[in-house]
């Protein structure tokens, strides 16, 4: 017998207060308690409730990802001694010790076939970074933001590279959720969330997907322990048996962590990988032998809805179930529970969204939910589980290669401008361009780039490719010291958000705007964001109708936000109003659904080809990393001491001839991890989880054709 892995519990309240002591107790208090919304993911938390308070007023509303962001935020500035030092040697450094060298405290530039960078001033910095980008033409360039940068920041820089004259506008999203938007435009005609925080204290029955909130956001743990404390049901699909998801001892709540934890899922679902569309036409077809579907608000609300039926009916169970890798029991076990409950809401990770067939998948959540009518009233809906705690916003303001023509439209009307039509790159069209040496320049605001991509010795290349690179960031990454020979490299430092000169807004997956009040003196020579680009603008653009430096007042690009995005017009006197909102029109407690006809429409998709390989990798994150920053190591919830290490179940280490704890080399056609450390873990038969981004040595550069999102958490690989 052995102790069950408890997610939570006194280890994080132990690890949040070693971590407060560490960066001193006063800053900590400060840091978390000001005005600022969360740095970490989007669930919501902070802003003007106070900053340990979410959008219902709950406090406290803390985890470990909000103290771990903050710990890198609150570091002194990196030595000089320790910025001009080779290349070769900061490449010795892992991630874990680069985020932990400190903060980037001044400009600093690497020429053309330099070894190291050099510390320079502010105004050399930016006539360089204006001079040449002046060299180059716009559409051999593209622009990529993280999900960190405001609203205000993401509009600028959005703005910034159409009025010079490229729609190579792109952002992490097509690296995560992008086939989310994908598959809820065609469905319901809006791709965010259809829920908010509110109605998941209605809901008495959850279902999440290809997601594990115990690591990647802690805080939704409580809303699912309150589904079970109220009687309903939460349930999981997910080829690996995460512990945190089966039993998790909540910081807030003195119960669970004096009983050792809450029981979290009622019942859990381990399909093999790319199994997702075969288990959800089981559900449906489950629901349907029921009779359970809600055949009023079909009639009413959708279209489609026969030919996706018959779809369903005629696909028999052994198909459904060697495509599943779950029994027809199992599932129609499930689905019982679903048809007896009164509000369901979904929700689904980066396991759902990393396939090539991701947007299809998102299709049929949906399709499930409206089977039952759960779409567009209260404590029902649809929820993808927002990483960066402003995807959404950086989305919702423009930061993508195509802008919807109203938007187009609004912002030439409000600035006297044409804007380019051409079809701008994708994040992986910019960077096939980049292999291909089409791209002379990039500007990199925030995030890890190349370690997000895909089969990592060819994104070093195409990187590496790239003329000249401008990143602005707040700590240096691998992708400022890999990929970088060839070309010029400038980074500039920036502030953290609640270090902004003045406020900011957000936008957490719940479609809720948060206002951000800045303010922290830490570091004396690092810039606002918006403050950089509109002096970078200004530089490049000095004949142009756009007056850049009235940008640097954060109230005026709010006021043009609230004039050309419906929905934002709140934006404009939020940090006199202080009044946070949710935006106006989006699809919530309603079924006003957006798409042409005003209808939801069922879609059908054939289930995927299955892989013909005996192993297939899907690559994870650790409970002691955020994306791509890892601050801790070691991974406590799965028993890892450290990263290069591969799990699997126990009978396929048998039949692969490896041992527990033994070590192998993992291959793929991409790549090789040599001598990782072999673990067994309750996974589905033929599955492979490596972390992320160490494993994406082995992913490919294929993508969902809809979505252009790289298939993450399907590569074929085998032992040698």
């Amino acid at each position: 017998m052995t102790k069950q892995t408890v997610g939570g519990g006194p280890k994080k309240v132990l690890y949040a207060l070693a971590t407060a002591r560490r960066i001193g107790l006063k800053n900590s208090a400060k840091a978390l308690t000001s005005h600022n919304a969360c740095k970490a993911c989007g669930l919501g938390m902070g802003g003007q409730r106070g900053g340990m308070v979410n959008e219902l007023g709950e406090f406290p509303s803390v985890c470990n990802k909000s103290i771990q962001a903050q710990s890198t935020d609150i570091q002194q500035p990196i030595p000089h001694e320790v910025l001009t030092h080779g290349l070769a040697d900061l490449r010795e450094l892992d991630g874990y010790e680069l985020e932990h060298l400190g903060r980037l405290g001044t400009p600093i530039y690497k020429p053309a076939g330099g070894d190291r960078y050099r510390p320079v001033d502010w105004d050399w910095a930016l006539d360089h970074a204006a001079a040449r980008l002046r060299e180059i033409e716009p559409d051999r360039s593209f622009f990529y933001s993280s999900g960190r940068s405001s609203n205000e920041a993401g509009f600028v820089f959005q703005l910034l590279a159409r009025v010079w004259g490229t729609n190579n506008v792109n952002n992490c999203s097509y690296y995560c959720h992008q086939a989310t938007g994908v598959g809820l435009e065609t469905t319901i005609g809006s791709g965010t969330a259809t829920v908010e925080l509110a109605d998941l204290g209605l809901a008495d029955f959850l279902l999440v997907i290809g997601a594990n909130p115990s690591s990647n956001h802690p805080r939704f743990i409580h809303q699912l322990k309150g589904v079970r404390e109220r009687g309903g049901e939460v349930v999981f699909i997910n080829p690996a048996k995460e512990p945190g998801l089966v039993k998790f001892a909540v910081p807030k709540s003195p119960r669970s962590m004096l009983v050792g934890g809450t029981e979290i899922a009622s019942d859990y679902l381990q399909p093999r990988i790319g199994g997702d569309i075969a288990l959800l036409k089981g559900l449906a077809k489950a629901v349907l032998a029921l009779g359970a579907e809600a055949t009023e608000f079909i009639a009413a609300h959708s279209t489609g809805f026969a030919e996706w039926r018959a779809d369903i009916e005629q696909q028999d169970w052994p198909e459904i179930e060697a495509a599943a890798g779950i029994s027809r029991a199992d599932m129609e076990r499930v689905a019982a529970l679903y048809a007896g409950a009164e509000n369901a809401v979904f929700a689904w990770g980066m396991g759902v969204t990393h396939h090539v067939h991701g947007s299809d998948t998102v299709e049929y959540i949906a399709n499930l939910a409206l089977l039952r009518g759960m779409i567009g009233r209260p404590g029902a809906g649809l929820l993808p589980l927002r990483g960066h705690s402003n995807v959404q916003g950086i989305g919702t303001i423009g930061v993508k290669p195509v802008l919807g023509s109203d938007i187009m439209a609004a912002i030439e009307r409000a600035f006297g401008i044409a804007l380019p039509r051409t079809k701008g790159h994708d994040t992986m069209a910019a960077m096939k361009a980049a292999a291909a040496g089409d791209i002379d320049a990039a500007i990199i605001m925030g995030g890890n780039l190349l370690q997000a991509n895909p089969q990592s010795a060819w994104a070093r290349a195409a990187m590496d490719r790239i003329g000249f690179k401008l990143f602005l960031t707040t700590t240096l990454n691998r992708g400022h010291v890999d990929g970088v020979d060839a070309g010029e490299s400038l980074i500039l430092p920036v502030t953290a958000r609640d270090e902004e000169w003045q406020p900011t807004t957000q936008e957490s997956m719940f479609n809720y705007v948060r206002l951000s009040d800045g303010g922290i003196d830490r570091l004396d020579n690092v810039r606002p964001e918006v403050t950089i680009l509109a002096d970078i603008a200004t530089r490049l653009l000095p004949d142009g109708p756009i007056d850049w430096q009235a940008f640097k007042a954060h109230r005026t690009i709010r006021e043009a936000i609230a004039k050309i995005v419906p929905g934002m017009e709140p934006l404009a006197d939020i940090d006199v109003a202080k009044q946070e909102f949710h935006i106006a029109n989006r699809l919530l407690h309603t079924p006003a659904f957006q798409t042409a006809d005003r209808k939801a429409h069922f879609v059908t998709r054939p289930i995927p080809r299955s892989h013909d390989a005996p192993l297939i990798l899907t690559t994870v994150r650790s409970e002691g990393q955020f994306n791509t920053i890892i601050y801790e190591r070691t991974d406590s919830y799965r028993g890892n001491a450290d990263r290069w290490t591969v799990m699997l179940s126990p009978d396929d280490i048998a039949a692969h001839a490896l041992s527990d704890g033994g070590t192998a080399t993992l291959v793929s056609a991409q790549g090789r991890m040599e001598g990782v450390t072999i673990k067994a873990f309750d996974l589905a038969r033929g599955s492979v989880m490596a972390y992320y981004p160490e494993a994406n040595v082995l992913t490919g550069t294929e993508v969902d054709p809809r979505s252009k999102t790289p298939s993450f958490k399907a590569t074929p690989v085998w032992f040698e």
